[in-house]
């Protein structure tokens, strides 16, 4: 199997403008792909905030920045993804829409290109078993903030090969992450264990056990944890969390992947935590 040379991310939103960024300055030549040319330039314009961030704060020089920035192209074109040696899938999590992608992208890619899903919760084969090289196929499942958060989740589904899970190990390190090898099963190490927390979080405030600022801050204060459980959900964005607990809940059948009443309503009413000005708390007046 070639060497991982160039990369090519489908998706500059949430997830995809950070993979883009890591990619980038780990030195690979890395092509984006969104839907418009509106959607491209929000993602791109993040990537730019960051890296005059990193200037600013002394963590790199102008001219690094410039040459991570060079590293990057943006498209509206799948055509542009021919030549990669690695696609990555960062785009929303929703199996059908991945399918739908992945349809595209397999008959562009070279046949020797490594296809990989940054699903946090979908299976890795249902992906795979949609596209002509199911070998050649894995889950790479990084954290958000990814240009900040060093864990990267490699997952291997049944028909990954060998070669397949040590390419996306290698890769992982070469962007300085810390990888861990995992299996495909749903939500994986983190999710699995992280999920029953933030929603026994809420079941706590539901039963009223404590207030959200006070659960937040026990945690925080008890545990060592950076974020309470509440403000985490936000974080992560409760429609995000929401899908993850469906999918786990179709696996398991075990009350405590279940979505609690209150993030039901909560979805209902357009709550999806700070991406949506509104969550547990208010982000409204956040800049």
């Amino acid at each position: 199997m070639a060497k991982i040379e160039n990369v090519g991310v489908v998706g500059c939103g949430l997830m995809g403008h950070g993979i883009v960024q890591v990619a980038a300055e780990a030195g690979y030549q890395v092509v984006v792909r969104e839907v418009d040319e509106a959607t491209l330039g929000k993602g791109i314009a993040k990537i730019e905030k960051q890296l005059a961030r990193a200037v600013e704060k002394g963590k790199a020089t102008q001219e690094d920045a410039d040459a991570v920035r060079a590293r990057i192209q943006g498209t509206t074109d799948y055509d542009a993804l021919a030549d990669r040696d690695l696609v990555i899938e960062a785009i929303t999590e929703d199996l059908a829409l991945k399918l739908e992608m992945w349809g595209k992208v397999d008959k562009i890619a070279k046949p020797d290109a490594l296809f990989a899903t940054n699903t946090s919760s979908l299976p890795v084969i249902a992906q795979a078993a949609s596209t002509s090289r199911p070998g050649r196929f894995l889950g790479l499942h990084f954290f958000n903030p990814a240009q900040v958060m060093k864990l990267l989740e490699v997952i291997r589904c049944v028909t990954s090969t060998e070669e397949t899970m040590s390419a996306g190990l290698e890769f992982g390190q070469r962007l300085g992450k810390l990888t861990v090898a995992t299996k495909d099963k749903a939500g994986f190490i983190v999710n699995r264990l992280l999920v029953p927390y933030l929603l026994d979080g809420m079941r706590a405030y539901e039963e009223g056990v404590g207030s959200i600022s006070e659960i937040d801050a026990a945690m925080k204060a008890g545990a060592g944890h950076p974020m309470g459980p509440l403000t985490l959900s936000d974080f992560v964005g409760l429609d995000t969390l929401g899908s993850i607990c469906d999918v786990l809940f179709d696996e398991f059948r075990e009350r405590r992947f279940a979505q609690p009443p209150l993030l039901r309503k909560m979805l209902a009413a357009g709550w999806y935590g700070r991406k949506s000005g509104m969550g547990f708390y208010d982000y409204s007046g956040d800049q």
